[in-house]
């Protein structure tokens, strides 16, 4: 008995929900009605005569407090939701109406559905990451060699102190270990990765060479920022293998004796690799690319379980100079899995091979008319499941902004990455004829599917929302960092700072000009009552006189 009343009381709240929702007109015709057929029993000519009589004598002093009274509750509404919207990021009675004035009237969205249930799931699998992990970037540029460059041509500092501070703490981590104590040359790289003068890192560096000249990581430091050419760095890194290799060889038959030789393997490992990569993107960059793809795969056959410098992106971005796409997609295949990081490298590659699928073909028009097929609705999911993980990217890639060159360390979804993704990858979007055009015509179709507000998230767990002022400390200041999603003022703001501007200026005019101000506002309201008067002249027209009266009598 009790379920059945429950469900009786349901139905009956689903129906007050549906009739509010969808007929409210109904009802409010319905109430002015009844409002005027109860004219006479509720003597409504007889009040709004007292009431205007009421009005006419009062003296504009009353209008200039009731006006000044208005304008200081807006204001006042208008600083709290100001300051609420400053902290929070949103409205505070847009918050209470979506909250709970909404799912009272029926406006409410459901939860779940079952259509997703997946994605959920996988929103919630990576909700535990962090919102703003600074990561190193796998492509970043050589300083002697590239960044150096920029700054003598244009006199400006690509890197900023916060992203070479980051990249000091990456070298000390990586390049020393307990064992170095007492050792002069690992002291000295020790002061020379924190030292922020280029100059004073160099020397620091020679000092170490001098005093050991198999220092391993001062050749790192002088390959890296001295080498003015890619050609001069890669001799060095090819010198610094050599030792580095004969280290790794000897503290691997020693990593098990204890847990400080099993620190200096692991540094000797760190230190291999990092050699390995770098030769690796120097044969990249000086066009011999199958070379550089050859020592990309040993690094990760030699070292599979060492996902610490990202190498597979190394990988796909020479795989993609090659046209290898087949072997692009392999590699996809291993890393684009749910349980591991995304990054704008994976997503967007992902985008590129399946609209290599149609867009040679691909006409906006045709598409227009006849559908999507079911690759190009492939192809547009990718592109909106890219592009909803870092919707910075595509302004970079159809070169709707300036790219600059890519910083040392990347937010992942922020502006940082796409500049680092654009930066390497335009030219591979070139490349594919029409993939640029069909990024062109469907990348703003993703703002359209994502739920409001922005922040939630339709495939990938929430939109960080602080990644604005982390990618303002690793891009430098004369780049405009891209803002996604724009926090626009929202409608309740600006509403009441129009009301408050309104009615401030209204008390000004009554209280400067009260005659002029009771005549245009009694122009205002006879204009006002004008067309409620013509629709009750229709009504009693068109309605019975006895219907009328019987209806004024109960």
């Amino acid at each position: 008995m009790a379920g059945f009343l429950s469900r009786i009381c349901e139905k009956v709240k689903y129906g007050i929900q549906w009739s509010w929702t969808y007929l409210w007109t109904v009802w409010f015709v319905l109430v002015i009605f009844v409002v005027y057929i109860l004219r006479g029993p509720l003597k409504l000519s007889e009040n709004i005569s007292y009431a205007t009589m009421f009005l006419n004598t009062l003296t504009p002093k009353f209008y200039v407090a009731l006006t000044g009274t208005s304008s200081l509750i807006s204001g006042l509404i208008l600083i709290f939701e100001w300051w609420y919207f400053k902290k929070y990021g949103t409205s505070f009675i847009e918050q209470v109406s979506l909250n709970h004035i909404s799912p009272l009237l029926g406006g409410g969205e459901g939860n779940t559905t079952e259509g997703n249930t997946n994605t959920t799931n996988n929103a919630n699998q990576q909700q535990s990451m962090p919102e703003c992990k600074v990561w190193r970037n796998p492509l970043n540029l050589f300083r002697g060699a590239e960044y150096q460059r920029f700054t003598w041509a244009t006199g400006k500092d690509p890197l900023t102190y916060y992203d070479m501070n980051l990249s000091a703490q990456d070298h000390q981590t990586f390049f020393t270990c307990e064992t170095d104590a007492g050792k002069p040359e690992y002291e000295i790289m020790q002061r020379a990765w924190r030292e922020r003068n280029p100059q004073a890192r160099i020397k620091a560096a020679q000092e170490a060479l001098e005093k050991n000249p198999e220092c391993t990581t001062a050749t790192i430091l002088i390959a890296e920022e001295e080498s003015t050419t890619i050609l001069e760095a890669e001799k060095l890194f090819k010198q610094a293998y050599k030792t580095a290799e004969g280290n790794y060889r000897k503290s691997q038959q020693t990593q098990h004796q204890s847990s400080i030789h099993e620190a200096q393997h692991r540094r000797d490992t760190n230190v291999i690799v990092y050699i390995k990569r770098r030769l690796a993107m120097c044969a990249r960059k000086l066009g011999r690319t199958r070379e550089a793809v050859k020592m990309m795969r040993e690094l990760q056959k030699e070292f599979p379980m060492l996902n610490l410098f990202n190498i597979h992106e190394n990988l796909i971005e020479a795989l993609l100079e090659l046209q290898a796409y087949a072997d692009v997609q392999a590699v996809l295949a291993k890393y684009d899995d749910i349980s591991l990081p995304k990054s704008a490298t994976i997503c967007y590659t992902a985008a590129l091979l399946k609209a290599r699928a149609v867009a040679d073909k691909f006409s906006p028009d045709i598409a227009s008319k006849r559908g999507l097929s079911t690759s190009e609705m492939t192809a547009v999911e990718a592109i909106h499941r890219a592009v909803e993980f870092n919707p910075h990217v595509p302004k970079y890639l159809l070169e709707m902004k300036s790219l600059l060159l890519a910083p040392e360390h990347i937010l992942k979804r922020g502006d940082s990455e796409a500049i680092a993704y654009a930066f390497f990858h335009l030219q591979h979007w070139k490349r594919v004829e029409g993939a640029l055009n069909l990024l062109h015509c469907t990348w703003e179709g993703t703002f359209r599917m994502i739920p409001y507000p922005l922040e939630k998230g339709h495939l990938f767990y929430p939109y960080p929302t602080c990644t604005e002022s982390a990618d303002k400390e690793l891009l430098p200041s004369f780049h405009e960092v891209s803002v996604y999603p724009k926090k626009e003022l929202p409608f309740f703001i600006l509403f009441t700072a129009g009301l408050c501007s309104f009615t401030a200026l209204l008390a000004l005019l009554t209280h400067q000009y009260p005659e002029p101000m009771g005549t245009i506002v009694k122009t205002v309201l006879s204009w006002l009552y004008l067309p409620v008067s013509y629709i009750l002249e229709k009504l009693e027209a068109i309605l019975p006189s006895n219907l009328l009266h019987q209806l004024s009598r109960i």
